[in-house]
Parts: structure tokens; C-alpha cells; sequence
């Protein structure tokens, strides 16, 4: 049997679909699974054995790239699917492409949630689930995986880092030279979000909240970021002007220099995005920051975790940018509330106790 899975094109929803996978492989030992995934995303799986292969699609780029294969675009991908002659696909997106694409490429079995005018295009249609009444999507991955059959399913995200991304981390704080500071714990701070501006937390927040934690708890502090948000980690190191604060901005950035530096984090704060999900698989605690999109889109039931947002009057808006321009549900979040939720969490799950 050969399956292909389409996954979903953000960082987060792709960690949220690792138990999906996971059950998968384990309900089908015998089948070959292939991951279909944007090329950005597809290094959340590096070093797992949840798929066989990956076939890499990027419609944005309008080309395609496999583990074998470079070069191929546009109606070409639809050729490749056919030569891989699938039995069956599970969509874990909700496009009208991804049906389309499992469609053309003649894959036997088509399961996906019958949404956007799809359902014609697939095999085993399952009502959507609601698109306003927020529900976690770890649940709608699993689903689609019983549909297939599988019964081995449970919510235990899963990732791995690499030895070429843990030995870049220790080089880096080797490089730091950060003296009587160096063998201090390290807790990760994450400001960054691709969804939008409304879910950032203003620099001066981050930087209040890292000198906190450096002088108070007697930490390390490391600012995480992707290549498009350099200037803001580095803002945060500006402002707060302490030697244990640093950040990864001159790094050559990948997503597994971050999935290492969370690994080795006592605990990560961070705003709901991507990079949010790396603390669950590798138990270490978090505290994330809620303001425009609503905590049950991607809760995962994981108990080292700490959701704060404020009640607001506009919100959750699910807006990329704020409509009213006050941006309050991130801006009065106040540091004192966000570094209380991580002292609890220090004081819960003591280092002692990291999975």
C-alpha cells in the first residue's frame, strides 16, 4: 500500500500533525508514506521516521522539488503523483488545490473534509467542521486518520533535532563568550509570527521581560527568530542592554537551530506562532502569548503550558492586522503578568524534572 499525505502549510499546524502521521505509520507498518509538504516547512520532520519520502510543493513558486527529483512545475506535479500510482491520500489541508492536485493525480482513495467546493473531488468526503466555532486542529488531522483506518491515535506531538543543529548551538555560545554568565540556564524568548502584526508583542515588552528573567532568575536569555525577523530580535538585545541577553539575528537560521535551541531551553515564551510548538514534543514549558486568534484553534492539551490573553471587548479578531488600530489584546499584556507565568512554571517543572 502507498499512501501520500498532503500536509499543512504552516510550521505549527505541521508539528500539530505529527500524531496524524504518527498513526499512520504505526496502523500501516507495511505501507510506504509519502509526506507531500512546502519546502518551508518540510524540516519540521527532519529526523523522524514518520514518512518514507517527501515530495516538496511550493504552488506559490509554481515549482516542485522531491527527494529525487528537481525541476519539475506546474501540471507536471500532477504527473509525478500519477507515477506514483498512491492508494490512498489524506488531505490535511482544507483547499480546494490539495483535492484537485489528489484528483489529477488519479490517487485511489481521497480522504478530506468535504469544504470550499471540494467534495466532488474526493473519494471519502467528511463534514467540515465548523470554520467559526474554534476547536482544536490536532483533532481534525486525527480524525482524517481514523477515516483511513488508523486506531492507534493519541495527541503526543512529535519532533528531533539534528547533530549539525545542536553542535551549531554550542558553537554559538562558545562564540558568546558570556563569561560568569555562561553556565546559567537558558530560557528562550520567541517574538516572532508570520500570521501578522497583530500577534506580535511590542519589543520593549521582550526586552523588559528578558532583563527580568536575567537579573531575577539568574538566567540566560535567547531571542529566537526566522530571516525576516533579525532586526526585531536585535532590537530586543538593544534595549535591554544585559550581558546574558542575546540573540540568534547572525546565525545562519534554519528551522532546526530552533527546534535545537527549545530543546536545550528550561522554558520558551513566545508569541502563537510556529515555533510555539517545539516546547510540547520536547517537554519543555511554555508560556504563550494569546492576542488576536483564539487558544482552542491550536490548543494540544499539553499540561507544561501556560495560555495568556486578555478578555477583549474586539476580540479574538482572527485578524491579521489590527482592524481598530490599538492592537491592545498584545500591547497591554503586561510584563509582570507574563514573567509570574514563568516563575509558576519554573517553580512546577523544575529543570530537574525536563523530559
Amino acid at each position: 500500500m502507498k499512501i501520500a499525505i498532503f500536509c499543512p502549510s504552516w510550521v505549527g499546524d505541521m508539528v500539530m500533525a505529527t500524531p496524524a502521521l504518527r498513526a499512520v505509520r504505526r496502523d500501516f507498518p507495511q505501507a510506504t508514506v509519502v509526506a507531500v509538504v512546502r519546502p518551508y516547512v518540510a524540516g519540521v520532520l527532519d529526523g523522524l521516521d514518520l514518512v518514507d519520502r517527501r515530495i516538496l510543493h511550493d504552488p506559490r513558486r509554481a515549482y516542485i522539488a522531491s527527494d529525487d527529483h528537481d525541476g519539475l512545475a506546474g501540471w507536471p506535479f500532477g504527473a509525478q503523483l500519477r507515477r506514483e500510482n498512491f492508494d490512498a491520500a489524506i488531505l490535511l489541508t482544507n483547499t480546494f488545490r490539495s483535492a484537485f492536485w489528489a484528483w489529477v493525480g488519479g490517487i485511489k482513495r481521497r480522504i478530506g473534509f468535504d469544504s470550499r467546493g471540494r467534495g466532488w473531488m474526493l473519494t471519502d468526503p467528511i463534514p467540515a467542521p465548523s470554520a467559526t466555532v474554534p476547536h482544536p486542529v490536532l483533532d481534525n488531522y486525527l480524525q482524517l486518520a481514523a477515516r483511513l483506518g488508523c486506531t492507534n491515535l493519541n495527541r503526543q506531538t512529535e519532533l528531533a533535532t539534528s547533530p549539525e543543529a545542536e553542535f551549531q548551538l554550542q558553537s554559538f555560545w562558545k562564540d558568546c563568550r558570556l563569561g560568569e554568565y555562561a553556565t546559567q540556564g537558558v530560557i528562550c524568548l520567541n517574538p516572532g509570527g508570520a500570521f501578522g502584526s497583530s500577534k506580535h508583542w511590542p519589543s520593549e515588552s521582550f526586552a523588559e521581560l528578558a532583563v527580568q528573567i536575567a537579573t531575577r532568575l539568574n538566567k540566560r536569555v535567547l531571542v529566537l527568530c526566522g530571516p525576516s525577523e533579525r532586526e526585531s530580535a536585535r532590537q530586543i538585545v538593544t534595549i535591554a542592554r544585559h550581558p546574558a541577553v542575546v540573540s540568534l539575528a547572525d546565525q545562519r537560521l534554519s528551522l532546526a537551530l530552533t527546534k535545537a535551541a527549545i530543546r536545550n531551553a528550561e522554558l520558551l515564551v513566545t508569541t502563537d506562532s510556529g515555533p510555539r510548538h517545539f516546547a510540547a514534543p520536547f517537554a519543555v514549558p511554555v508560556v504563550t502569548l494569546f492576542g488576536p486568534t483564539h487558544t482552542a484553534w491550536s490548543e494540544t492539551y499539553y499540561e507544561r503550558s501556560r495560555h495568556l490573553q486578555l478578555e477583549m471587548d474586539c476580540g479574538p479578531c482572527q485578524k491579521r492586522v489590527c482592524p481598530l488600530k490599538h492592537h491592545r489584546c498584545m500591547r497591554d499584556l503586561s510584563v509582570d503578568w507574563v514573567f509570574r507565568a514563568v516563575v509558576s512554571l519554573q517553580e512546577q517543572y523544575p529543570v530537574s524534572d525536563a523530559a
